[in-house]
């Protein structure tokens, strides 16, 4: 869970601090241009003051003659450095008294194209910001009129603020980071409570439950893992019961046989009656002990999907004739009304017919042994779209709403259930499955059972 939680942690601190950089460099950025906007707004505005002045009132003098004469005018206008360019660019006045030979930066050709030009960059040594417009007399160019401020207050004043941007950045980072932390360990913690309890079900203690803490996927695994101890648990009961009732149907019929063998042993037997009888009871119990170990041979090649079909053609009024004379003898010796019922020209259904004799000889001996005198059993076939619709009903005792869901299940046997093994039903369930249809049980307790099976017509293998 540690590499979890540092996964986490990690993941959220590289959003925050990608998110906090980029933030802080558009932030900068804006206050950079800002400041130097603003400062350069600043210079336009005192340059065109002057620049309006000069066109007014001294347009009528030369250029060199108002540099000699009126030049205090322009740099007392403001604070920055004042220079004055003739119309070919070079400079011819400077407030400093620092004439350079060559021109820098761009403003003022622009000025002399009639523009108000600026410009950032390095004279002397020192960044700098100008701004330059021309001088007119009348319409005509004369010169540059040229302002020269330094950007090194204006830096300092950025780079202090940058310092607090910075500062605030750090400071989100630290408190993002704890708060990343913290909500690691909200997916972390209940993770670790899990894995704990799933550890202890792993060595077999499945009465431990998970407790949920958050009704979210987390919340969900919990529930996940609750939900498989319950079933663990129930299934459990449910072999050990399955074990229990088998062992018990085993023991009855070996105790017979075991019984009668050893009296059949006694030299003092004579009475053939007796010994015909005796014979008979071992046959009917190696019989029963017969279908059992077939029964459970099933069900485990059904549980291991090793059961294979063998489709051919079915005359289902055959097969329906063939229950009818095997069971109407068992009927008649319980007293139960036996009918089949199903159309003259009922269709041939492609399938393993023996294993769909197993199956309505199954759901049919339920019905009779849930059963009693009096009562009845009724077998129905019939086509439904292009589906095989066959239906079982009886009048027995039903089946508990509590329990109805769980019949078909592997192994169970109701509270009251005759079932020798619980798992009749089971295999019902997983003819059904591989024949592609389905089996449903709707039953009311004290008002019988009602059993559907729906089956597709099936298709030839050379079809």
């Amino acid at each position: 869970m540690k590499g979890i939680r540092i996964r986490l942690t990690a993941i959220f601190m590289i959003v925050i601090i990608c998110t906090v950089v980029i933030l802080e460099i558009l932030l900068i950025y804006i206050v950079r241009q800002n400041y130097y906007n603003s400062l350069e707004g600043s210079l336009r505005n005192q340059i065109k003051i002057c620049a309006d002045m000069y066109s007014k009132y001294y347009g009528d003098t030369s250029l060199q003659d108002n540099v000699l004469y009126n030049v205090d005018t322009f740099w007392n206008q403001s604070n920055a450095e004042v220079q004055i360019a003739d119309q070919k660019g070079n400079i011819i006045m400077d407030s400093q008294g620092v004439i350079s030979a060559e021109t820098t930066g761009t403003d003022i050709k622009e000025a002399l194209q009639d523009k108000t030009g600026s410009w950032i960059g390095t004279i002397n040594g020192h960044k700098v910001m100008t701004v330059a417009t021309p001088l007119k007399s009348g319409d005509q160019i004369v010169g540059v009129l040229r302002f020269v401020t330094s950007l090194s207050a204006v830096d300092r004043e950025i780079f202090k603020t940058e310092e607090i941007f910075i500062l605030i950045g750090l400071l989100v980072i630290l408190i993002v980071g704890t708060v990343s932390a913290f909500l690691a360990n909200t997916i972390v913690v209940p993770l670790q409570e899990i894995t704990s309890v799933a550890q202890k079900m792993a060595k077999g203690n499945f009465q431990i439950r998970s407790q949920k803490i958050h009704d979210d996927e987390v919340g969900k695994l919990s529930d996940t893992l609750n939900y498989m101890a319950d079933e663990i648990v129930k299934k459990e009961q449910l072999k050990n019961d399955f074990i229990s009732s088998v062992s018990h149907e085993l023991r009855t019929p070996l105790t017979a046989i075991k019984g009668w063998a050893i009296t059949l042993q006694n030299e003092n037997f004579q009475q053939k009656e007796m010994l015909n009888d005796g014979l008979s009871i071992i046959a009917k119990e190696s019989d029963r002990l017969t279908r059992m170990v077939e029964d459970l041979l099933d069900f485990s090649k059904f549980v291991s999907a090793r059961i294979k079909l063998n489709p051919e053609e079915v005359s289902l009024v055959n097969l329906c004739e063939h229950l009818r004379k095997q069971l109407t003898p068992r009927a008649m010796r319980e007293n139960i009304e036996f009918t089949v019922d199903y159309p003259e020209n009922m269709p041939t259904l492609y399938a393993d017919a023996n294993r769909l004799k197993q199956l309505f000889i199954n759901v049919l001996d339920n019905a009779f042994n849930f059963n009693h005198p009096g009562g009845y059993v009724r077998f129905t076939a019939e086509m439904q779209g292009e589906n095989f619709k066959f239906t079982v009903s009886d009048s027995g005792c039903g089946i508990g709403t509590d329990e109805l869901p769980k019949v078909k299940e592997k192994f169970y046997k109701g509270k009251s259930s005759p079932s020798k093994n619980g798992i009749g039903l089971s295999i019902c369930e997983e003819i059904v499955n591989l024949m592609k249809g389905r089996l449903e049980i709707m039953s009311e307790l004290g008002r019988g059972t009602y059993v559907v099976i729906i089956l597709p017509q099936g298709e030839r293998a050379d079809a």
